[in-house]
């Protein structure tokens, strides 16, 4: 049975994904700050990362974790599980990863990953990286959309859904969670 790419995202009700906690310095700040996802919110991040097996990032979400995830020290063991995932990054420039577990996808990344999903195991979970999940939305790679549902209006930045992208969703789960925040899930249909 072939693995999941799961896309798991912080976005605004205006559909930003672009720089939640203000660590690519795009101006929006830390939009996701003011909130608290409460301790449900907090168990479905535990479970989604303990329910993959690698991770897959593109190089401006790659270079904002690298820099932050592998000093974070937690009592939880999230800080532990990221670390020790295996990590792909997309990326024609980055020549060294630093991050431990990071393999450089750089020829033919999209031919790599359908290889990567080809095999048995755990998802692979896609944090942020806008560019590369409009990359590999043409080519029916994301089979899962977790949308944590932020309730504030940006009026600019990243969408998740490029403009003349045109898929069906399948809502598989929505439930609120603390500060207004809603988490949905969708499976895709390609």
């Amino acid at each position: 049975m072939s693995r999941k790419i799961v896309v798991t995202e912080y976005i605004s009700l205006d559909g930003v994904i672009e720089d939640p906690v203000g660590m690519e310095k795009s101006g929006l700040g830390d939009w996701t700050g003011p909130f608290n996802r409460g301790p449900e919110g907090d168990k479905f991040k535990h479970d989604e990362l303990s329910a993959s097996d690698a991770i897959l990032l593109g190089r401006v979400t790659y270079d904002a974790f690298a820099a932050v995830w592998p000093a974070v020290k937690d009592d939880t063991g999230f800080a532990d599980r990221m670390n020790s995932l295996p990590k792909f990054v997309v990326s024609n420039t980055l020549k060294q990863a630093e991050w431990d577990n990071t393999t450089i996808l750089s020829d033919n990344p999209t031919e790599q990953i359908r290889h990567l999903k080809e095999h048995s195991g755990g998802d692979i979970l896609v944090y942020g990286s806008a560019a590369l999940v409009h990359s590999l939305m043409p080519h029916g790679l994301i089979d899962e959309y977790n949308l944590m549902v932020y309730p504030t209006v940006l009026g600019r930045g990243k969408r998740l859904f490029p403009d003349g992208y045109v898929s069906k969703l399948t809502l598989v789960e929505c439930r609120p969670l603390g500060s207004g925040i809603v988490l949905l899930r969708y499976g895709s249909e390609g």
